[in-house]
Order: C-alpha cells, then structure tokens, then sequence
C-alpha cells in the first residue's frame, strides 16, 4: 500500500442498481466508477466475484471456484452492444424488487439469456480468436471447473462427493466419456466464463482510466463442493475416497463455547511447499491482474490455523496447526509481480502474526466500530491510535451499518463515549457522518467507507449477519441513491482530510 492518504467506499457489485435484479459490469458499474470520480475517490472495493452457491446463502466467500466469475455480473445491456443478444431479448426483464437481490429470480433470467448468447454465437465459435485465447491462457483452472459446472448440472445440484466414483475418483476413462457426452454444457460454461472476462476487463479499464483503484477480496479457505477441491484432492487433507480428514474453524471463545466449525477442507501445507506453492501462484496471479490490491482475509491462517477432525460435532477438540508463514510469502512475492496485499487481521491477533506482517510491510484493518469500549483511549481501533501503515473503515461487509450499530448495537453507555469522543451530543442520524469523518481524519494510509454509511442508512441495509444461514447478501442501492450532491459531500470531505487521488 503506497503512503499517501488515499479514501475509497466498499460495495459489491451484486449491490449496484439496474433493471436485471442484481448489479452488474454494465451501465450502472461504468456510472459508479464516475460517481466516484466525482466524490474524489481513488479506490472501489468489492467482495469476491467468484460463483455463488444458492445452498450456502449465495454468500460470495461459499463458491464453486476460487477462479471462475459469478456470470451474474454479466451484463445484458453489453451483450447487446456486443451484437450477441438483440435489444427485445432484454427489453422485458421480471419485476424484480429494487431494493433487494431476489437471487433465484435474478439467476433464472440470466441463464436464459446467457444461453441465448451462446446460441446465437455457437454457429462462428469456432473462428473467434479471442474466445480461443482465453480458453488457452485460462486453462489451468477453466477446463476443470466447466467440466465440473457440466457434471454438477448432469449430476441435478448435487455435491462432487455423491456422483458416480468414476467422475468423483476422476478416472481417466469416466472423465473421457463425462467431456464427450456433456460437450455443448462444457463449451457453454467456458463462453460464459470468456463473457465474464470481457465485461470485467472493460470495467477495470474504465475505473484505471477515471483513477479509480480497484480492491479485491481473496478467502484463504476454499468450499469442499468446488472444482478446486475436486480437481485437485492433493493439495488438501483428505482420504482416499476425498472426504476431508480435517476441517477449517475457529476455537471456542467469548462468543462461542464450542467454537466454530466452518467445514472447509485444510490445505496440505507440506505438500504444497513441495512444488513451490504452484497453485496459489496461480490463484494470486490470477487475482492480481484483476485487481490493484488483495484483501486476505483470514490472513491469520497462513500464520497458524484451528484444524478440527472432520468427525467433531463441534470445533472444541481442533488444535492450533502452523502455516505457512514467511516461506509462503516470499514465494509469492518472488512469482507474482506487483503483488499487493491487505492484511485481514481482525479479532484475536497474536505476536507471530503481527511480526508476519511487519515482514512483508503488509497494512492490516482497523474497524472503528470496535473502538468504543470502556479502555477507549488505549483501545487500538479508537482513531488517535491507529498506526498510518493500515486501512480504516468505519464497518465491513460483515458489520451492521453505523445508523444501525448506534441505534441497536452499541448501547447507553457506549453512546456516551462515542459522543464523548466525538465532542458533541451526537444523534442517531448523524453518527454515520461524525464516524466517518473520524476515519477520514485518522492517519491511516487507507480509509474505506461501506456505501450504506455514507448513504446514512439503517440496518435495513446490512450485508452480512455473520451466523445467520439466510436473508444475507441481498441489498441493493437504489437508483436514484448514487446522486451528485452526495458526490459533492463526499469530495468536499476528501478535499479538507487530505485524501484526494
């Protein structure tokens, strides 16, 4: 991370508005991008643009790749510029709400039209060299997960653990017949995924060309139904019949007695130090030439993991395992030019972890909303502590907004120390700009605003409610929400904290 005083907003791309149900590469993308031109900023993150999975909640950190795109973010209006799709083809969308992701609704519609662009195409495939290069230059990863889309379709939803023990075990003879009997589904899943790649590609050069950086987000786990597990069982603890021997998780503390057990494989560190780390160069190679900067998250997990036996019912009996540390890193940093990286380093840090940072010279988070306890002034997310090499946001993804955290989380007396801090008897509709102008004022390098703050908004608008299964993922900001004068607030704000691009 470079030292200047840079700001941004977080927002993820499924939460931009437009008439297809979910946000997109298109228009409205293009539009934000300008909107944070305008407002002065210099930087846009989002959550993972991996596909979703509709049985874990559609949350973007639950994919079936660590590589592929969520095809949901293809837009339907390029597709027409692109001469794919003809303009009624799009003309007459559902009703979806506005306000929120109706992720079924939305998927259905969109596979439809995705499978009438590839209709459309199929006929002069053969001559596109553009498809072509991309098949070629992506195939470490795209042949094995469109093959895996294609089987998980013929197989009806169900998990790579329950198919047949010729395509699940990936013997040569079965995985022959599987790419010969499903070869119009694999063609399909890769023009899908070129499509993703183009509309993405336009939109990372148009945000360059505006100054707009953009901020990726990387999860150190990987879902057990994915193509990248099946693919490549090795890298993994698993037995022979690819059931994981351990799982990834969390040990029981404050908030949980039993800790928490997330169900994600654990890598097999030693076997992939063997080869150099081969697949996660891939991985962050991959990501890096999307993106200007990764966040880790779980960054805490290269340093040392909880792994549990996968028999437990619970994550108490898990024990703490090493990572892979400086070694992994150093890798990385000697294979991926450019690499750039933000530390996720919430919760519970230990010295080895902060010294693994310091290594590297990677910033790590700090979360205003973790600041006001009763040691506010020694507390090391209260603003007048946090060091210049780190990130400031008032909440993630993962936070209620500060309407909704002032209203309904904080409490009394954490009110009166907020307002306390802040120098004045601070309302519930106002704490979002008083927090805001906290962490803009704060000397760290980075400042990120979720977009519902800066839009004021209540928890209504939350993301994410870490421990609940459903209902998360989904809001949406309205059309009109976007508007100039907020442009306008935000710049001016950017200007007098220093934070201009």
């Amino acid at each position: 991370m470079s030292r200047e005083r840079r700001c941004g907003v977080l927002l993820h791309v499924s939460s931009l508005p437009g008439r297809h149900g979910i946000g997109d590469f298109g228009p409205s993308a293009h539009e934000f991008i300008d909107f944070l031109a305008a407002g002065g900023q210099g930087l846009w993150q989002m959550l993972p643009l991996a596909p979703i999975n509709a049985g874990a909640g559609n949350s973007p950190y639950s994919s079936y790749s660590a590589f592929a795109g969520n095809t949901l973010f293809v837009s339907p209006e390029l597709l027409v510029r692109q001469g794919v799709l003809r303009s009624r083809d799009v003309s007459h969308p559902p009703p979806f709400p506005e306000e929120r992701v109706d992720y079924g609704s939305a998927a259905a519609w969109r596979e439809k039209l995705l499978e009438q662009a590839f209709d459309n195409v199929f006929p002069g495939l053969r001559s596109d060299s553009g498809f072509h290069a991309f098949c070629s230059s992506q195939a470490f990863w795209l042949d094995d997960y469109c093959l895996f889309k294609a089987l998980k379709r013929e197989q009806g939803g169900a998990s790579w653990l329950s198919w047949p023990r010729g395509i699940r075990l990936r013997e040569s003879a079965a995985l022959d017949l599987a790419r010969e009997r499903l070869g119009y589904d694999i063609l399909r899943e890769r023009y899908c995924q070129y499509l993703f790649s183009l509309h993405w590609e336009g939109l990372r050069d148009y945000a360059t060309m505006r100054g707009v950086a953009l901020l990726g987000d990387v999860p150190i786990y990987v879902s057990l139904d994915s193509s990248d597990v099946w693919a490549h069982r090795e890298l993994f603890e698993l037995d022979d019949e690819g059931l994981p021997i351990y799982c990834a998780g969390a040990p029981p503390d404050y908030f949980s007695e039993t800790g928490q057990m997330w169900g994600n494989p654990v890598y097999d560190w030693a076997r992939q130090e063997k080869d150099g780390y081969s697949w996660w160069r891939e991985r962050l190679r991959h990501e890096s030439s999307r993106f200007d900067m990764l966040r880790l998250d779980h960054f805490r997990g290269f340093c040392g993991f909880w792994q549990v036996p996968a028999c437990e019912p619970t994550a108490e009996n898990g024990v703490w395992v090493p990572g892979p540390g400086a070694k992994f890193f150093a890798a990385m940093h000697e294979s991926v030019p450019g690499l750039s990286i933000l530390a996720e380093d919430l919760g519970v840090i230990t010295e080895d972890v902060v010294a693994l940072m310091d290594e590297f010279g990677f910033p790590g988070m700090k979360i205003l909303q973790f600041a006001f306890s009763p040691d506010m002034g020694k507390n090391s997310y209260i603003p007048h502590n946090i060091p210049e090499h780190s990130a400031v946001y008032t909440g993630t993804h993962d936070n209620n907004t500060i309407r909704g955290w002032f209203s309904d989380e904080l409490g009394g007396d954490g009110r009166k120390r907020f307002c306390a801090y802040a120098g004045w008897d601070v309302p519930a509709h106002g704490a979002a700009d008083a927090m805001i102008r906290m962490a803009l004022g704060s000397v760290a390098g980075l400042c990120v605003i979720p977009m519902q703050d800066y839009l004021n908004l209540g928890a209504e608008a939350r993301m994410n409610m870490p421990g609940i299964a459903g209902g998360n993922w989904g809001w949406r900001m309205g059309p009109e929400m976007a508007k100039e004068d907020l442009a306008s607030r935000m710049r001016f704000l950017a200007e007098i904290y220093g934070r201009m691009p």
